[in-house]
Formats: structure tokens, sequence, C-alpha cells
């Protein structure tokens, strides 16, 4: 049989919490510690994962340490939109841009929409950064070679001359 690892699970220990993972053996089973932590965050799922022999799920292991009241760290998003609520709470809100791009990610999927997507990604870039990323833009429209323009219109010419009655005869019947 071998040793087979079956599955991992958090556990109240003296000093602390640990991540365990339990090996079906000849003998038996067995289990051995992948981490230590006294709050669980991502630096230690993240070596409990590479000590482990089976690929682990870093939501179980969170939900694992949660049933066994085991703290567990907010993830950043969580620490910054409590950093937010708090700075809010004491008057200080974002400006008008960053609020609407903050409702539309908060309204719908957790990905920002591809419009706000752009936008996002110049929040916190240098006046310097912008306006060389503007001259930049300036310089490749200056390269963008103008088409010429022709003498004669693009478009047919309006006829200039009266339509006489004989261009519109009476519609006639088909196959006479």
């Amino acid at each position: 049989m071998g040793r087979l690892a079956t599955m991992a699970f958090v556990i109240k220990r003296r000093n602390g919490w640990e991540i365990r993972e339990s090996i079906s053996t000849d003998r038996g089973p067995r289990s051995r510690t992948l981490a230590t932590f006294k709050h669980l965050n991502e630096a230690t799922i993240d070596h409990a994962c590479a000590r482990a022999q089976i690929t682990l799920d870093p939501e179980a292991l969170i939900k694992s340490a949660l049933c066994a009241g085991a703290p567990v760290d907010p993830g950043a998003a969580d620490a910054h939109a409590g950093a937010l609520l708090r700075a809010m709470e004491s008057g200080d809100a974002p400006r008008p841009a960053l609020r609407r791009l903050l409702a539309d990610c908060l309204e719908g999927e957790p990905v920002p929409s591809e419009g706000s997507r752009g936008a996002i990604a110049w929040l916190g870039v240098s006046a310097e950064q912008r306006a060389a990323a503007l001259v930049d833009l300036l310089l490749l429209a200056d390269a963008i070679p103008v088409g010429r323009r022709s003498s004669k219109p693009a478009f047919p010419p309006f006829r200039t001359t009266p339509i006489s009655t004989r261009d519109c005869a009476a519609p006639t019947k088909l196959g006479s």
C-alpha cells in the first residue's frame, strides 16, 4: 500500500495551532505537522501547501481553522475595506470618481469591467508618469500617416438636372 496522504486539518496545541496532514500507511494512519501558527494568514497557508504531499485547498484550510476556533487574519481586501469604512466614518470619503469605481466593482462581479480596469490601472500613478504616457501617445498620433485627400468627393454626385416625367414612368406588370 505504501504511504497515501488523505487530508489536512487544523488542531489546537499548547502554544497555538497546527495544520496537520493525515497519511495512511501499512501500519495505520499517521499525521504530520505542515505548519504552526497563532493567527492563520496567507504565508502560513503557503508554507503548509509547500510541505503537503497532496494539493491543499486554501479555502478548505480557512474553513477548517474557523471550525476549530483558530483566529484567521482577514484577507487584504477585507483589511482595506475595513480601513476605508473607518476613514469614511471619520468624514474622509474617496473622491467621486473612486466612489463610482468602487460601486461598479462591488455591484456585480469581483472583477471590474473593462472600462473600470483601464481607470484602475492609472490609480496612484504619479503626474510625471502620466505626462510621459501623454507625450508617448501624442508622438504616436503624430507618427500615423495622414491619408491624401482626393479632389473628387468619395460619394456619388447629386443630380443637378431636373428629372423629366419620362424617368418616372408607371410600373409595368412583370412578364408583359
